[in-house]
């Protein structure tokens, strides 16, 4: 916020109306900026990218998946499941082989269920892929997916994914 005195200064040092009026503006416009958080990250990264960005996300969507389902493990486990069948099915109708692939993820939802922020790395026994496609492939995933669950806040869940899941064997159990 500007004080008086400086108010004062300022139209008594710019004479010309146009002047106050620009000076005025790019003081308003500074001053909405940098109260204003612009999100920097991409939607898929790797964990070990973007370190400040990350921890800052991960603070702010501290809420696990676990609390919001009812803090029900079954209800969670359940449901990151339905995830990963999610990526699952969209890769194979994207004709992304994503057999073989095993990822450390971390998935950070909007309140809404969209999807925020997707980090992973790839396992070491994984299958050896281009991972810039599999990212791509990743955002594609995003922009459409809305989870079955929403919250008064952003939430995450971190865990650990082997494509194929065999989901519809646990799910069918049911």
């Amino acid at each position: 916020m500007i004080s008086q005195k400086a108010f004062v200064f300022l139209k008594n040092a710019f004479k010309s109306q146009f002047s106050f009026i620009f000076l005025s503006a790019f003081i308003s416009t500074t001053v909405y900026c940098s109260n204003t958080e612009i999100d920097t990250l991409p939607r898929v990264f790797l964990i070990g990218e973007h370190d400040t960005e990350y921890e800052k996300l991960v603070t702010d969507c501290n809420k696990p998946l676990f609390s919001v389902c009812n803090e029900s493990m079954d209800q969670a486990y359940k449901a990151w499941l339905t995830v990963l069948k999610d990526i699952e099915d969209y890769a194979i109708a994207d004709t992304f082989d994503i057999k073989g692939v095993k990822v450390w993820i971390n998935v950070f939802w909007e309140q809404d269920g969209s999807i925020k922020h997707i980090t992973y790395f790839p396992k070491p026994n994984s299958k050896n892929i281009d991972y810039d496609d599999f990212s791509k492939m990743l955002v594609s995933f995003a922009d459409q997916y809305k989870f079955l669950k929403t919250y008064s806040g952003c939430f995450s869940h971190y865990g650990s994914a082997s494509f194929p899941t065999h989901a519809d064997f646990y799910l069918q159990k049911e």
